[in-house]
């Protein structure tokens, strides 16, 4: 019998009725011959529920409590999602993410998969079982639990996929596949059929909300195949995968816009040799992700960097910083929070030309000012306003011809 995972995303199990509904899903998988393992988040505002708990009684919480107390959302799912299938006539076993032998690194909150020993999910399937898997946590070598940050879950199902060999992978999510921008913001965005790994990487890290990078950086590497599906009808969704030649007929293939970043620049500090790396280490250790870099030229003996970061990090990145300008002789933070990063992808981008000049004129007729620019082979980034972010992704989706007939 070939093996499924399938992973159920918060909105997926958000109240008892559509646990019911997922269960039924996972039973239809059943019926047709195939062994499941499902992979669930949190209830929808669960984990950020928690979080706000813990900050209500301690300003600034530990990140291993924070690990301890962000797991119990998705053990709930887990639990309730089994016995829902019990009710179904299917047998289940839920199991945490460390009871499925997932196990991290050391950090917390943001923990790395080093290796699955995935017998225990194994001697279960091999029952007859279906297996219900925590998403979003595993376990580190002292046995305490981590978390992998946003979109864990994702994570979770696709590490499963690869380690189980499965036949492939399903993100079930409240969307029916990755669309040309987000349809709630452009009216005209469209689904696609399928989108390579690298174009799927591009569109999360710019903002995208369907996959978290670090979910599509893994399949890739592993190669593991997934097609991003709803929960809420059984339509064929997107297939990521390797990309193939016909592919790059494609100039532009998406547009997407983070609203989750924050700009840190950093003045007035010694230009000599080693004042970046020092910076960029601080914040590497803080593991902090940063973004687009832009350093101006010196003069005077003096310069400024300015990148951007995650906005939940802005805090911790002021924290970090303040201890290395002191010691490289001096300097100055400021955040600005009110920008937005709009991106646009495609594979297309290496093999035609023109991409960042349309883009550019476009928002440039609607009076929309770049503020930051950063390019890679296949995308093309730039900070804007926040108020205009939303009309900058409509201007740049018809500049690139992508709206719907």
């Amino acid at each position: 019998m070939s093996l499924i995972v399938q992973k159920y995303g918060g909105t997926s199990v958000g109240d008892v009725e559509r646990i019911k509904k997922v269960a039924e899903r996972i039973k239809y998988t059943v019926a047709r011959g195939h062994r499941v393992v499902a992979v669930v988040s949190a209830r929808a505002g669960v984990t950020t529920e928690l979080i706000a708990r813990a900050h209500a009684v301690c300003p600034d919480p530990s990140d291993r409590e924070l690990d301890m107390l962000m797991s119990v959302g998705e053990q709930e799912t887990i639990a309730l999602t089994a016995m829902a299938l019990h009710a179904n006539g299917i047998e289940a076993v839920s199991f945490t993410g460390g009871q499925a032998g997932i196990q991290t690194d050391m950090v917390h909150t943001k923990a790395r998969i080093r290796a699955i020993n995935a017998e225990a999910v194994e001697a279960q399937l091999d029952l007859g079982k279906t297996v219900i898997v925590a998403g979003f946590q595993g376990i580190n070598e002292h046995g305490h639990v981590t978390t992998f940050g946003r979109g864990g879950s994702d994570l979770t199902a696709i590490a499963l996929a690869s380690a189980l060999k499965a036949e492939r992978c399903e993100i079930y999510t409240d969307v029916d596949g990755v669309y040309t921008a987000d349809p709630r913001v452009v009216g005209g965005a469209r689904k696609l059929d399928e989108i390579s790994y690298d174009e799927m990487l591009e569109l999360a890290s710019a903002g995208s909300k369907v996959m978290q990078s670090r979910s599509v950086e893994f399949a890739k590497k592993h190669q593991v195949i997934f097609e991003v599906r709803s929960s809420f009808n059984y339509n064929r969704g997107t297939v990521v995968k390797e990309e193939v030649s016909h592919m790059e007929d494609v100039v532009v293939r998406g547009v997407a816009v983070d609203k989750d970043q924050a700009k840190v620049i950093v003045s007035n500090i010694l230009d000599k040799p080693g004042s970046a790396a020092k910076v960029f280490r601080a914040l590497a250790d803080a593991t902090i992700v940063v973004d687009m870099i832009v350093q101006n030229v010196g003069r005077n003996g003096i310069a400024n960097l300015t990148f951007t970061v995650p906005q939940a990090d802005t805090r911790k990145a002021q924290k970090a910083l303040d201890p290395v300008l002191e010691e490289i002789g001096g300097g100055h933070v400021a955040v600005h929070e009110h920008i937005a990063k709009l991106s646009v992808v495609g594979v297309g981008m290496k093999t035609h030309s023109g991409v960042a000049a349309d883009l550019f004129k476009g928002l440039a007729d609607a009076d929309i000012n770049i503020d930051l620019i950063t390019t890679s082979e296949i995308k093309i980034s730039v900070v804007i306003e926040l108020d205009r972010a939303d009309e900058a992704a409509r201007i740049t989706h018809r500049v690139f011809g992508l709206d719907g007939e």
